[in-house]
């Protein structure tokens, strides 16, 4: 932890220099969260541009029953 020592100028600069230090890394960590939901968000949406096709036999007739699921609305973050 940081002793804070009020008559001592050297403690100050060094804190001032942690909080600086700080800010710069939470800067990066949110450019790296932006890119990290940017890539998730191009990956979801090629997932979701085709068709997810399900093809279920019917218990009582056996006729085949096709169900198609699509998406094609963007999703925005």
């Amino acid at each position: 932890m940081l002793r804070m020592d009020k008559g001592d100028p050297a403690v100050g600069a060094n804190s001032q220099l942690t909080i600086e230090q700080v800010s710069r890394r939470l800067i990066m960590l949110d450019e790296r969260l932006d890119n990290l939901d940017s890539v998730v968000t191009s990956l979801v949406e090629k997932v979701m541009r085709p068709p997810l096709v399900m093809e279920i036999s019917c218990p009582k007739c056996g006729q085949m029953i096709q169900i198609n699921v699509t998406c094609n609305a963007r999703l925005k973050g």
